[in-house]
């Protein structure tokens, strides 16, 4: 596998191809084990103090060289933070300084109360960066520096769990080989726990620690990421359980973006996989710079009165916000399986269907939540490659007359039966267009061995012939079906190489310790029972009320500057009849009765709103961000 050095050379590309770099002041600074460290120090200017920015990353600091994130790239002296790069321990710059002895939140403490004794410092100190970029904020955070103020943790998830690395009893392949080179070196010791055991068990109570977390925290994700549900349980436990000083609150941003590290898509961009969101473009950023503007720089922005969370509802392409995740106000609502492969929210009757397995010629992995750089990443269309194929059956819904929002975790529940000892079930869900696109949204695997439990005294092998009951687990999402599209499921055995390849022979998994052999395999028929007795369902969280903002490119219009401290300017190739600003969550807060071009913002706060243009030819809504 392609042996990638820096994981966030996404952020890199996004920055351009850079004529000349940026020069940082090198700076050592003590450590209390009673060595230093080496960091890079950007300054606006040579005579002032500003709030710091700390980013500590495992994947060489020069590459910031190129340009600073949240936007500022080149334009370092237009910046209002100072920003500071650690390599970590072991790695680099400070490769010589490797000690087994010393954790990265404690390399991250001392470096944090360095900073703060430091002229050019105004003592405010928040931290960024996705990946492990993300996780080592919250090692960081955990041990308390005093001026540590805030942080914005990205697409990560720092505790250890089972279901991390083995999905449904499955190794994640690509991804633990991914993580292998990048020098993480983890797959020997995941791959000698197949089950789960002390070892997981300690792993998880050293790793979810949200008491220790007294900072408020930006948390943002990516409906597309690998670790959308790691992000959504770190949101949860600390708005539960983290001690903060009062007036302050933990945020969440979650978007339609993958992991990032392969391809052109990263957090915060316009293209994801075969999608593109352009009004999700640059949001990351715009967010993590408010909120570091009213924790850093103390300004009245807003920001201590807006809800807890804001995401991204795909389908409708629209931001919304609320004041917890998942949101309150869905109907789970079942579909259930048909014989005839339909969705339908009647139950069908008594019939099943099945399908082949061959470990030799599995199901490929097509986009979706991977990391692996030999991988797609995010929606793709399923059609050429995976439903093409005769090793699967799918289950659609009929050509909806009405959008279907989900917004939450689906439920999916199968009744199971195969010819084999053990074997897998795995599925896709897709957004099928009106032009037969297949979009994948998210998927899930499940190893029927494991279908009661992942210890040891849980695991049973399958009964040929016998029907058994069987969850399969899938991320968190937020979509709405349009009008027009189809909600389908691929059921398949396989999705490889996201996921280990079931033998089906009841033998161990990872012979020779080899997370990808496949020794004696045999072939499989699985079978999907449906109907009165076996109601194999998914369960939809559907949100049946009305918060949509459309916006349909019916006409050219153009908003300008767009972000603006002030004026927005407004120009149609239609004649403009109204306009109307609407809020995040939906909420009118300015109208226009009559034509106007023009849209003064000087007593809105800063944040990001809709504009509504209405025109004879049709309403179009614009993002615009007031500065």
């Amino acid at each position: 596998m392609k042996h990638l050095t820096v994981l966030f050379c996404l952020f890199i590309l996004s920055l351009g191809v850079q004529s000349q770099l940026l020069t940082p002041q090198t700076m050592m600074y003590p450590t209390s084990n009673g060595d230093s460290l080496e960091v890079d120090v950007y300054l606006p200017n040579n005579t002032g103090s500003f709030p710091v920015i700390l980013i500590q990353t495992p994947y060489g600091k020069f590459s910031f060289r190129n340009g600073m994130p949240l936007g500022i790239r080149r334009n370092l002296s237009t910046s209002n933070y100072a920003f500071v790069i650690l390599d970590w321990r072991g790695r680099f710059a400070n490769l010589s300084k490797f000690d087994a002895s010393v954790t990265t939140g404690e390399d991250g403490y001392d470096l944090v109360e360095w900073i703060a004794t430091q002229t050019w410092s105004t003592g405010k100190i928040g931290t960024w960066g996705p990946s492990a970029l993300g996780n080592v904020q919250f090692e960081t955070a955990k041990k308390q520096p005093p001026h540590l103020t805030c942080a914005v943790p990205q697409v990560c998830s720092p505790q250890f769990f089972y279901n991390d690395y083995y999905a449904g009893g499955s190794a994640r392949v690509a991804y633990l080989e991914q993580l292998d080179g990048l020098g993480f070196g983890v797959s020997s010791t995941v791959i000698a726990h197949p089950y789960y055991d002390f070892l997981w068990s300690a792993a998880e109570a050293s790793t979810v620690y949200p008491d220790s977390i007294k900072i408020p925290m930006l948390l943002t994700g990516g409906w597309y990421d690998h670790n959308t549900d790691g992000m959504l349980f770190q949101f949860d436990t600390c708005t539960k359980n983290s001690i903060l000083p009062t007036g302050t609150k933990h945020h969440l941003l979650m978007g339609p973006w993958v992991h990032g590290g392969s391809g052109a898509a990263y957090v915060g961009s316009a293209i994801q996989g075969q999608l593109t969101y352009n009004n999700a473009e640059g949001i990351s950023d715009s967010v993590a710079l408010e909120f570091f503007d009213y924790h850093l720089r103390s300004i009245n922005n807003g920001w201590d009165s807006k809800p807890a969370v804001m995401y991204y509802q795909m389908g409708d392409d629209q931001w919304l916000e609320d004041s917890e995740w998942p949101v309150s106000y869905t109907t789970p609502t079942n579909y259930y399986l048909h014989g005839d492969g339909s969705l339908k929210t009647t139950q069908s009757t008594t019939d099943s269907l099945s399908f082949s397995y061959n470990p030799n010629n599995p199901s490929p992995t097509i986009g979706g939540a991977t990391l692996s750089t030999s991988l797609d990443q995010g929606p793709y269309d399923q059609v050429p490659l995976v439903e093409s194929r005769s090793d699967l059956i799918t289950f659609e819904t009929s050509t909806l007359t009405q959008d279907l929002k989900v917004k939450g975790k689906i439920g999916v529940n199968f009744y199971i039966s195969s010819d084999k000892k053990d074997t897998d079930v795995a599925i896709r869900v897709t957004d099928v267009y009106p032009d037969g696109r297949s979009m994948l949204l998210m998927d899930g695997i499940q190893r029927m061995r494991f279908r009661n439990g992942y210890r040891v005294s849980d695991t049973a092998f399958m009964i040929p012939g016998t029907v058994y009951p069987v969850s399969i687990a899938i991320p968190n999402t937020a979509i709405t079906f349009k009008a027009g599209h189809k909600l389908r499921i691929v059921v398949t055995s396989s999705n490889y190489p996201m996921y280990n390849r079931n033998m089906n022979n009841g033998g161990v998994m990872y012979p020779g310790s080899n997370l990808d052999s496949v020794l004696n395999p045999q072939t499989s028929t699985n079978t999907i029972h449906v109907g009165a007795t076996y109601s194999s369902h998914l369960v939809l969280p559907v949100d049946n009320t009305n918060t949509s903002i459309s916006e349909i490119d019916l006409f050219k219009v153009e908003v300008f500057p767009n972000p603006s401290n002030d004026v927005i300017n407004i120009k149609s190739e239609e004649i403009v009849n109204q306009v109307t600003v609407f809020s995040l969550s939906g909420k009118q807060l300015f109208r226009t009765n009559q034509n106007t071009n023009q849209i003064n913002l000087t007593g809105f706060k800063s944040g990001i709103y809709f504009l509504v243009i209405e025109t004879k030819k049709g309403t179009l809504t614009k993002k615009i961000i007031k500065k």
